[in-house]
């Protein structure tokens, strides 16, 4: 058997999820706040172009910040980190007026609120030019309206990149460029910039671009910091300076077009060409936008309510889900596949819990080139991705989770034309070999670019002990990893590996020290020594939680419920199902639980394996929902890649994935019988496919992998309707360990 189980919370909303065409004439797109990551033409575009802002220290993840200083339109950005910026590449900044010095402040405020929509961006600068933006998924259109009877200058600085102020060492850097202008009007060149969150050493960047007329003059300059080395009318500089190039109108209407590429300036304006042509308008690149964005993203979730604040944060959390990562497949500069390239995975820490199970239901054929591209890099690097962006794999912030991802489209039947021998030899590869360390400032004992960095403890001790960071919720992530590894290798008959694979995902076991006590539980995961004693630690604390702590942005009350593929042996440990439930409830309690950090996200639906408790689920998932609403500020913590917009998904459609969760596009319809969703919430009954359920859990095949129905019926009490068998808990056998 194979285990794909989500659990069943309640339906706030009548949903309709669907692989077919939406309702004719039906603009989803009018529900959507783009701001934050301004243009994305469509799903996985490589080009995300928007405003570069700067605001004090203030790091901008995504380049926009809704308060500060405008000082650039970037083409490139990484939408949803969390970790420090990515990209803010590929620049222009328009200017009033003659440049007398293009690398002094030229920034300005805004003199009304950005406004945007899917397909368009508008910022409206305090010197009189309004700005306005679209884009392809390779290519951006810049339209500028400059004051009239003014110069109009553009400025395109090449060393141009979003900064970090956290002092953390993950500030990108400008390592050089080139810039040419030609006797076509058109220009060229390349950026080449190192560092950032995931500590990529350099990698370059190529540009093509046009204006809609002839500059009355174009500088080309060169220099460090904001002094001159430089400034003339030389049609080609390089170098490691800050260089690029000021373009000086006589209209006040000034259009232009600009390609990227990683692979060359001619690839660039390839891409330009394909995609941006002279004649294309703004207004028919919004409109393609739009409807790219309805048919393959927003017609998938349809819901029954008409209250505007519903259906902005549904269709603004599934903008949030599909922006990243990019869909680069033609654009790897680091070899030659026939196999699809996907880049800026951030990370699958944040995302394998709950956002690569609903990518797979809603983009089932890109999920498949997803999961082609991932086993590729391990061909071609050595290693799945556990992070990647830049083309190089990092930061890994706990366990192998890309073993994770792997298995769960496994054990859907994903198969396609993935290769799952190479699959399963690339999850072997995290699973039998330590990389090599990257020497990481934050976590410099082992590697954190990809890999399990403490694999040598787990693999001689079966346990991490505290000579490598993050030691406990590597361990417990590792036991989790190690349970993918058994699933596939199950799958592929491979019954000795299964074996050891299932032995192994029960690992974590050896971090538990029923002696560690706290609010009246005993039993936490807590560090151990290669002694095998284990150290003492107050479950509430775990230091600064980061990089260099044995607990990563959780402590041992929260880590002590992530096994949860072995839950039965959890529940036994911590006295039953009584102290179960005690120990979730106290999660709230005393403010433990951060629905902003990951390692949280499953703990609420854990009372599903208690008896009589599906209800406490159905309640905490409504307070969860609570933190969310569709503003700029609407996330409880960073959107990490999607991360916290999948996990609001799941609680309006009403289910969770625990261990896996997929669909393959064809309808599931939920609906809900309730007086009141906003008072009569907790399920009575449900059917599932038109018979009567009893379950608090539905395997994949139960109404994913061909279609069906949920039919809840909903009332404002709790209702024990759930009597029937508890969720699986497959780790928990009677394997011994080893």
């Amino acid at each position: 058997m194979t285990y794909r189980r989500l659990f069943v919370g309640s339906s706030c909303l009548a949903i309709l999820i669907s692989g077919g065409a939406f309702a004719a004439g039906t603009d989803f797109t009018q529900y959507v706040n783009v701001l934050f990551p301004g243009v994305v033409a469509a799903p996985f575009a490589m080009v995300k172009l928007g405003p570069d802002v700067q605001s004090g220290t203030k790091d901008a993840y995504s380049g926009y910040l809704p308060d500060g200083k405008v000082w650039g339109f970037s083409m490139m950005h990484e939408s949803g980190t969390g970790g420090a910026p990515k990209y803010g590449v590929v620049s222009q900044m328009p200017v009033v007026g003659d440049v007398s010095n293009p690398l002094a402040e030229l920034s300005q405020s805004r003199s009304a609120p950005d406004q945007g929509s899917i397909g368009s961006y508008m910022s409206s600068l305090a010197n009189g030019v309004v700005v306005e933006l679209s884009a392809t998924e390779h290519a951006g259109l810049y339209r500028y309206t400059f004051p009239e009877e003014q110069t109009s200058s553009i400025v395109i600085d090449i060393s141009h990149v979003l900064p970090s102020f956290r002092g953390l060492g993950w500030e990108q850097h400008y390592s050089g460029g080139n810039f040419s202008f030609y006797n076509d009007d058109h220009y060229e060149g390349s950026g080449t910039y190192n560092n950032g969150w995931n500590l990529s050493p350099d990698w370059t960047i190529y540009f093509c671009g046009t204006f809609s007329q002839a500059p009355s003059s174009l500088l080309t300059f060169k220099g460090e910091g904001t002094k001159l080395a430089s400034y003339d009318s030389t049609t080609s500089v390089s170098g490691t300076e800050r260089l690029g190039g000021v373009f000086t109108f006589n209209s006040s209407s000034i259009r232009s077009r600009v390609g990227v590429s990683f692979i060359s300036s001619s690839k660039a304006c390839q891409n330009l060409d394909n995609e941006i042509l002279e004649s294309t308008t703004l207004e028919s690149l919004v409109d393609t936008a739009k409807k790219r964005w309805n048919a393959e993203v927003f017609s998938k979730i349809q819901i029954s309510s008409t209250d505007v604040a519903d259906l902005k944060l549904l269709y603004s959390s599934m903008l949030g889900m599909f922006i990243i990562p990019s869909n680069r497949s033609g654009e790897n500069p680091g070899w030659s596949s026939d196999e699809p390239y996907y880049d800026d995975v951030f990370t699958f820490w944040d995302t394998h819990r709950c956002h690569t199970s609903l990518f797979h239901i809603l983009q089932p054929v890109a999920y498949e080139e997803f999961i082609r591209s991932s086993i590729d890099i391990w061909r071609h690097d050595g290693f799945l991705p556990d992070a990647r962006s830049s083309n190089f794999n990092g930061r890994v912030q706990g366990g192998s989770n890309a073993d994770n991802v792997l298995a769960d489209a496994y054990v859907k039947g994903v198969r396609g034309a993935i290769d799952w021998e190479d699959g399963f030899s690339a999850m072997v590869t995290d699973g039998e070999t330590t990389p090599a360390n990257n020497n990481d400032p934050k976590a410099p004992d082992s590697s954190t670019k990809e890999g399990r960095g403490a694999l040598p403890d787990w693999l001689e001790y079966g346990y991490v002990t505290p000579r490598f960071s993050r030691a406990v919720s590597r361990a417990v992530e590792y036991s989790t990893n190690d349970f993918g590894l058994y699933q596939v290798a199950k799958g592929l008959g491979r019954q000795e590996d299964a074996e050891k694979y299932l032995n192994r995902s029960r690992y974590w076991r050896n971090h538990w020290d029923p002696d560690c006590t706290s609010n009246n539980h005993s039993g936490f995961v807590v560090p151990r020594l290669a002694n095998g004693s284990f150290v003492p630690q107050d479950p509430l604390t775990c230091d600064g939680c980061y990089w260099d702590d044995v607990y990563y942005e959780d402590n041992a009350w929260v880590y002590s419920l992530n096994a949860i593929h072995d839950v039965a042996t959890l529940k036994e440990y911590v006295g039953g199902d009584e102290m179960f439930a005690d120990r979730i409830n106290k999660l709230f309690d005393l403010n433990i639980f951060n629905a902003g950090n990951e390692p949280s996200f499953t703990s609420p639906y854990l009372y599903n394996f208690i008896p009589g408790m599906q209800y406490m689920s159905v309640r905490r998932s409504r307070q969860i929902s609570k933190l969310y609403n569709s503003g700029t500020a609407g996330l409880p913590g960073n959107s990490d890649a999607g991360a916290m917009e999948s996990n609001l998904l799941w609680h309006m459609i009403g289910l969770w994935p625990m261990t896996i969760g997929l669909g393959n596009g064809r309808t599931l319809a939920i609906s809900a019988q309730s007086g009141n969703k906003d008072t009569a919430f907790y399920v009575q009954s449900l059917k599932v496919n038109g018979e009567p359920w009893d379950k608090a859990w539905l395997a994949w095949e139960d109404v994913f992998a061909d279609g069906g129905s949920m039919e809840f019926v909903l009332g404002p009490d709790p209702m024990d309707w759930a009597t029937g068998e508890p969720p699986p808990s497959p780790a928990s056998g009677d394997l011994r360990l080893s």
